[in-house]
């Protein structure tokens, strides 16, 4: 029977292929930063915000050792949930393990929103909440920003009947916004029980103590709050994939119904549990980004009679923006020219800025004074 001829047996039009979902086909695919010039040259990497120290000497030492990949991983991650459940005093059944934080946040939206309702998070924030709510065929609601950062006011006048996950990333990505403890408390409180907060801490451990948000402490008193982490960005282990989440422990039940069995690799479960038990090597990163994040914004803050600031950050990385005769795109090609990657983020509505990851501080340097060299050609 040739293709689109009718099936008389179930009186349908037979089709040539398999038809992709309508909501999956308005899914844009996430772009990674790039680790390569237009020509192919290998550049020094800030578009990723990985960490410039590289991980622990520790979980180097755990990765390096033999295991046989022959058997499956431990598919609860137990040894490693047992060590975040002390480093965070949280108990085993409010964890749960992913395939870096990313799983776990596609893993929320699934697990609680579905065709006919709305997935809502702020402009200007992770693009994987967007996709998150397509691949569940609920409906993505961008809400507008406030000077770069989510505008608590506005998401809450926002929430719907069909409202079921809030996603938040504090610190945001790709903006580096930090809401502080009584915004976070304030948009949780106005939102209905029956509403899933997801507060994506990706560049959590980044923060200093006392400016903690208090996610932690909501994930832990109240049934609709749950907390992302990874161990990508201050841990270092952005290769091996390794994520967690923690709230109430239906909201962890959820997850792991639908999560992959085996979704964490025995050497990144092996080499997390390394990492977690080296915070001194935490605390030096902590302490290397403050120092270089303030000396790179300096170096901008200069530049602004160029036209060029940065947004207030508390990621390991700094959105610059260009607002005077150096454009964000000349900026991004002369970067490049320099050896450098970073991030340029048209698709998300930022044609006009630069995501700069903190390097080292001979790199932020170099970068500095290639865009000194580059305002002033361009005046």
């Amino acid at each position: 029977m040739r293709a689109f001829e009718t099936d008389e047996t179930f009186d349908m039009p037979l089709r040539s292929r398999p038809q992709m979902k309508p909501y999956i086909e308005a899914i844009h695919a996430y772009v990674p930063g790039k680790s390569a010039g237009d020509d192919g040259k290998q550049l020094v990497k800030l578009s990723a915000n990985e960490n410039p120290l590289g991980c622990s000497p520790a979980a180097m030492e755990v990765l390096a050792a033999p295991h046989s990949p022959a058997a499956y991983p431990d598919p609860g991650a137990s040894a490693l949930r047992e060590a975040i459940g002390t480093l965070h005093d949280i108990a085993l059944d409010r964890i749960v393990c992913g395939t870096g934080s990313d799983e776990l946040l596609n893993l929320a939206a699934q697990a609680f929103a579905g065709a006919g309702d709305e997935v809502m998070f702020s402009r200007f924030s992770f693009s994987v909440y967007d996709i998150a709510a397509r691949r569940c065929g609920a409906t993505p609601v961008e809400v507008d920003d406030r000077d770069f950062a989510a505008d608590v006011d506005a998401l809450l006048a926002a929430v719907t009947q069909r409202t079921r996950v809030v996603f938040i990333a504090n610190p945001n990505n790709p903006t580096g916004t930090f809401l502080p403890r009584g915004e976070i408390v304030r948009l949780h409180a106005g939102l209905p029980s029956d509403v899933l907060l997801v507060i994506d801490q990706a560049y959590g451990e980044y923060v200093p103590e006392q400016m903690n948000d208090g996610g932690m402490e909501l994930a832990a008193s109240h049934d609709n709050v749950l907390v992302t982490r990874t161990f990508s960005k201050i841990y270092g282990l952005a290769g091996e994939r390794i994520g967690w989440a923690t709230g109430a422990p239906h909201l962890i039940d959820a997850l792991n119904r639908i999560r992959g069995p085996f979704n964490v690799t025995t050497g990144g479960q092996r080499a997390a549990l390394a990492a977690i038990g080296d915070q001194d090597f935490v605390e030096r990163s902590r302490t290397h980004n403050a120092a270089a994040r303030a000396r790179f914004t300096e170096a901008i803050e200069a530049l602004g009679n160029h036209g060029l600031r940065s947004v207030p950050s508390e990621a390991n990385f700094l959105l610059v923006l260009f607002e005077g005769a150096l454009s964000a795109e000349a900026a991004l090609h002369g970067i490049a020219k320099a050896g450098y990657a970073v991030r340029h983020l048209p698709g998300q509505g930022l044609p006009h800025a630069l995501r700069i990851t903190i390097g080292t501080d001979e790199q932020m340097a170099e970068i500095a004074e290639t865009l000194r060299q580059m305002c002033e050609r361009t005046q």
